[in-house]
């Protein structure tokens, strides 16, 4: 179960988990009917407006992360290099991401495609999941 936020007529979270209704709003409805295209293996990219809360520095990484294709995977380093950051940095921003799978910080790995930390669901295991659902992990 996901619970996806918004503010203002963009997107700024999703969370594991249920919460309670909010008021109608077509922006959610788009989202929910998004990611249940995706989940079913019928959308690869998401097209939302989205405004996730953060610094400059989380935002030119998530802004990064979402340049990665649908299947597609890239080092911590990899990205660092891209927006001229450090790994560890680039690591610190994928754990803040507030929108998760839409800003798919699922597809950003360890040296090697060592599976690290990932913040939503069940940690490491949704992130091989997600991985697995789009290809990119074939065990």
């Amino acid at each position: 179960m996901l619970t996806v936020f918004s503010e203002e007529g963009t997107v700024v979270a999703l969370e594991w988990g249920h919460s309670a209704p909010g008021d109608p709003d077509p922006l959610l409805d788009e989202a929910a009917r998004q990611l249940a295209e995706y989940f079913a293996g019928a959308r690869r990219d998401f097209d939302l407006p989205l405004k996730p809360p953060g610094g400059i520095h989380e935002q030119a990484v998530w802004a990064e992360m979402r340049k990665i294709p649908f299947g597609g995977q890239l080092t911590y380093g990899d990205l660092a290099a891209r927006i001229g950051s450090v790994a560890r940095a680039v690591g610190g921003a994928c754990g803040r991401n507030p929108i998760p799978v839409i800003i798919p910080c699922h597809r950003v790995v360890g040296t090697g495609g060592r599976m690290t930390g990932f913040s939503g669901g069940a940690g490491v295991e949704t992130k091989e999941w997600l991985l697995r659902h789009e290809g990119a992990l074939l065990i």
